[in-house]
């Protein structure tokens, strides 16, 4: 799967999100040409995961500075359109809370049109005893900034 990350900030109603854009293989279809329900949460890891990286707070420098790793805890997918063989698809991803937990938006769109909106809900754990733990400096704080420069921005516009 063909990608390509970019960080935009939205104007107006939309906060901060990072954009992922997707290119729909093969391999990601049904018979039909359909893309398979289960690839969407794959897309969405994909996107987390680069979102993190383009804030500067890999997976990989938590998990070896601090012995901890993310989870999925929860994630509801509300699917509307489907995607098809060859579709360049975007997964959007917007943070709404860093706490005890990580809460994330995701959206997967072809052009403007929305093709599934997921709500994530994501926990840090201790990588050795998977036992739930806080978020870790400066993961923490940079989520937590985020989330108060897209308040400033929203009133702002307001």
């Amino acid at each position: 799967m063909r990608r390509r990350a970019e960080s935009v900030g939205q104007s107006m109603t939309k906060s901060y999100e990072h954009r992922l854009t997707l290119r729909v293989y093969f391999e990601d279809t049904d018979a039909g040409g359909v893309v398979y329900h289960a690839n969407y949460l794959r897309w969405a890891e994909r996107a987390r995961t680069e979102a993190l990286r383009d804030m500067g707070l890999p997976h990989a420098e938590m998990q070896r500075l601090h012995g901890c790793f993310l989870v999925v805890r929860r994630a509801h997918v509300e699917y509307s359109r489907p995607a098809r063989l060859d579709d360049e698809v975007v997964v959007a991803t917007r943070i709404r809370r860093a706490s005890a937990s990580l809460l994330l938006e995701q959206e997967v769109l072809r052009g403007e049109v929305s093709l599934a909106v997921l709500e994530v809900t994501l926990a840090c754990v201790d990588a050795a005893s998977l036992a739930p733990r806080r978020l870790p400096e400066p993961w923490l704080g940079a989520l937590r900034a985020r989330i108060a420069n897209d308040a400033l921005a929203t009133d702002a516009s307001s």
